[in-house]
This record gives C-alpha cells, structure tokens and sequence, in this order.
C-alpha cells in the first residue's frame, strides 16, 4: 500500500479523525489504497467554526492578494501534475489520459477565478434624482460548504474551491466516500501555498465521513451561507430541505438525461467522433454525458454503423487505467456495473437490438467492473436506459421524423442539464439549441465544458450556475447604498 494522506484537513491543520474507518478501494484491481478515519459530527462542526472564522480573514484580505493566492493554486495544481493524475487514477479508475486532462481542467477554474475577480466590480446606477447616488457593492457571502462527486474528484472541487476563495469566501469541503484521497493530496498543495502566501490556511478544510452526519453538521452550523452540491437528484432534495430553514444560498448540479441528436443534414464522421468524446468519456460516467441518442430516421443506421466501427475499435482499448493505451477503464463499484447491467437487459427484454457489447469484459488480473462499449438500436422512451441516467458506456439508440418531435423527444424527461444537436444547418442549430429545455447545449461540439462558461442544469437536474464570471457572482452578496448628495 502506498503512502497516501489520510487525516482530515480542518481548520488549517492536518487531524486524525475520530469516527468509523473508510476503505478506499482501486475499482480496477480491489486494491485497498488506504483507510481514513472517519470524522464525527463533533469534528465536522469543529471544520464549520474554522471555516467562520476563516471566513472573515478572507473578506479582510485585498482582492489583488485573493487574486495572488487562487493563481498560485493552479500553479500548484500543475506542478503536482503527474502524482494528481496517477493518485486519480488509482481512486476513481480513470483512465491516465483522461486523469491528466482532468488536473489541468482543474487548474483552469483558479486561472478563470483568479481573473473574474481581478475584473469585478460594483456599479453606480444612473439615479432618478439630482440629489440622490447609488452605489452597489459586491461582498464576499462568507462561510461555505461543497460536497463534491466521485467522478471528477479534483476538478469538482477546484470548480467551487476556486471562485469562492476569489470572492473572499471561506469552504469546507465533503468529497466522495470513493475518492478522497485527491481531495487530501490538493490539501497539501493548498496549505503550502497558504504559508507561502500568507493566506488563510483555514480558508479551505476536508471533512471525509458518513455523508447524512458531517453534511447536516455542516449545514446545521449557523455561519454557513452557502452550499454547493454535485450528485444526485435525489440526495440534491435532501440537501436542500435541510439548507430551507435557514435559507441558506444553495446551488445544485443534479442527475442529467442528455439527448445527442442527430439530424439528416448532420456530418455524420463528426456526428459520430462527437458522440464518441461525449459517451465514452470515463466510460459515460460524467454528469453531461449522452444518454439517448435521438438519430433522423434517414441516416440513423448510417450513423450507427459508423459508431460501431470506432465502438469495436475502443473495444480493444479496455483495460489498466495506468497504461497510456487505456482508453475504458473499470465502472467506479459494484453497483454501478449492476445498474448498467440492468438497463442493457431491460432494453433487449423491450425489444432493443443489441448491435454490440452488453456484457462484462474480462481482463486478466483485474476486477470485474469493466463493462464493454456497448450499442443498442431501436431503444423507446419507456425503457430504463431512456427514462433513467445510466452512467455507463452504452447508447441507446432511437429515430425520429422531424425536428419537431426530435425535440419533444429530449425535453420529454424531468431532467435538464445539458443537450447536444449535430447539424450542419445554423438556423436549425439555433432553433434547436433555443428549444432544448437544459442549461449546456453542445452544438457539434462533445465536450462542451469549460471553466470559463456558467454550467448548471433546469428542472431536476438542479439550479444555480458555475464557472465563468457566474461562477463568482454566486458567492457574492450585492448591498446599495443610497447616498444623498447637497447641491451647491
């Protein structure tokens, strides 16, 4: 086993825990990394005071030293670079490639935050009376908490951490149970950089425990003002009717069921190369990931046949996620192997095709929680992996006639986050991306996110907006003052 930090982060000082032990496992060899103890309600509470305290040495500090700090961050992210993406890696079971895209996308929301806040200011709205100016400031919101997915365990973080410190807030952050051990390592990073810089080293804490008793410890504190949550629809309502009584400013990023539709005028090999990146990418467990994949009824098996020529080929690229030549790595537990499983035979029991995959793969001195690419034609709204986000690396496949039913197709779910249309026609592309009822609209593009867009869902794929300039004005209050003014 290697030697991987492994005590909770509180109040700017590494601590033991003080509750039940936490085995982190590798998902692709059952390995375990490490086991933390785990931190108590009274631990957790003792994180949420650091965290008000620190709250107001941070509003103390200059922006231009906020602005230093949150640079010097993603200095930092990118100089651990290597052990970043390897310690990913090995937690979350993402492939090395991907691992090394995730740190550097991680650094770019320091570099985003870091020149928003060098940029933001207050305004002075034209008055309706001589007499009277109004100046509105831009204040920091003060002591927040984020608890963060497995799935994007250092860029989650950094997209929360980084526009919060910008603004002259403060944040505890709760990671995954299966993946904390880059939270911890970007710990060590963050309390260096706070020594050298002078910053508030308890600016930042990781608090790792049971999720119901450190994040109702966290939000039941009365210093905290904000919460940010990524995961599910489900945990997301929990969380906000325990942040209701207190009003307490929430934004959640929740469940997605993402259309990528496919019209007739579509490039068809850029169709398919874009549906690559957005299904496949850490084997379709990202939040934006496609799920239904809406194909005109002229090319739809045109376009599957090519999909499945560069499926069969990803094929071969299952294996070690530590190896360059890895492009599918394992599924992150058990249960999420089986929730695939159950969407796959749900479907062909329905009456999809299976064109391709559909089952584990098998791969020499490794778990069982690799499942291969796989592809299933004639899919209809009514089976799970149309009606549910399956967070795995299969498309399931249905035709439509026109554009007006394509888009009753992908508003048809409660869920609202992101959206893609392959179209060489702009004014069906406008049309479209305007109509689809979600937050992110891919637009021939697989990969839309980027740290400097605001990214964020509609209905219950949640509310509120990070990233970009939005990503800082939410964890800023706007106070006027209305100031009268003598005549000569």
């Amino acid at each position: 086993m290697h030697e991987f930090e492994t005590r909770q982060y509180v109040g700017g000082a590494f601590v033991v825990g003080d509750a039940e032990p936490l085995e982190v496992v590798n998902p692709a060899t059952n390995a375990t990394l490490a086991v933390i103890t785990g931190a108590s309600a009274a631990l957790a509470t003792r994180a949420a005071e650091a965290n008000a305290e620190a709250a107001r040495a941070m509003r103390a500090l200059s922006v231009l030293k906020r602005v230093e700090f949150v640079r010097r961050l993603a200095s930092g992210i990118r100089a651990q670079a290597a052990g970043l993406a390897a310690l990913l890696t090995a937690e979350s079971g993402k492939p090395i490639v991907e691992s090394r895209g995730e740190v550097e996308y991680a650094a770019s929301f320091f570099d985003n935050a870091a020149a928003a806040a060098e940029c933001a200011a207050g305004e002075l709205p034209a008055s309706r009376t001589a007499d009277r100016r109004v100046l509105v400031l831009r204040e920091p919101i003060g002591a927040t908490v984020a608890i963060t997915p497995w799935n994007f365990p250092l860029a989650m973080i950094a997209r929360k951490l980084a526009p919060a410190l910008a603004a002259g807030c403060s944040q505890v952050v709760k990671p995954a149970e299966e993946t904390p051990l880059t939270a911890l390592a970007f710990a060590r990073i963050y309390e260096q950089i706070a020594r050298d810089t002078g910053a508030p080293m308890a600016a930042f804490s990781v608090v790792i425990g049971d999720p119901p008793t450190v994040a109702g410890a966290l939000i039941s504190h009365p210093a905290t003002r904000k919460l940010s949550f990524t995961g599910s629809t489900d945990v997301g309502r929990i969380l906000a009717s325990q942040c209701a009584p207190r009003l307490i400013k929430t934004a959640l990023e929740l469940g997605g069921n993402a259309p990528f539709m496919v019209f007739a005028d579509a490039d068809l090999d850029r169709a398919v190369e874009q549906a690559m990146l957005s299904k496949f990418r850490f084997m379709g467990q990202t939040c934006i990931c496609a799920n239904r994949f809406l194909l005109a009824a002229p090319i739809a098996d045109d376009f599957l046949v090519r999909l499945e020529a560069r499926v069969q080929a990803l094929a071969t690229a299952i294996g070690d996620p530590t190896l360059e030549s890895t492009r599918m790595g394992p599924l992150i537990n058990d249960a999420a192997v089986a929730k695939v499983e159950a969407h796959v035979a749900d479907a062909v029991a329905r009456g999809a095709r299976l064109r391709i995959g559909g089952r584990r793969a098998a791969i020499a001195g490794l778990s069982r929680r690799f499942y291969e690419p796989t592809i299933l034609s004639h899919a209809d709204p009514s089976m799970l992996c149309a009606c549910e986000e399956t967070f795995g690396p299969v498309v399931a496949a249905m035709a439509f006639n026109s554009e007006a039913e394509a888009i009753a197709l992908a508003n048809a779910v409660p869920y609202g986050l992101a959206g893609y249309v392959m179209t060489q026609d702009v004014d069906r592309l406008l049309r479209v991306a305007e109509a689809l009822d979600c937050g992110v609209v891919g637009a021939n593009d697989g990969a839309p996110s980027t740290a400097e867009a605001p990214f964020g869902g509609r209905k219950d794929s949640g509310l509120g907006k990070e990233g970009g300039t939005h990503g800082l004005d939410a964890y800023t209050d706007l106070k006027y003052v209305s100031m009268r003014v003598r005549s000569h």
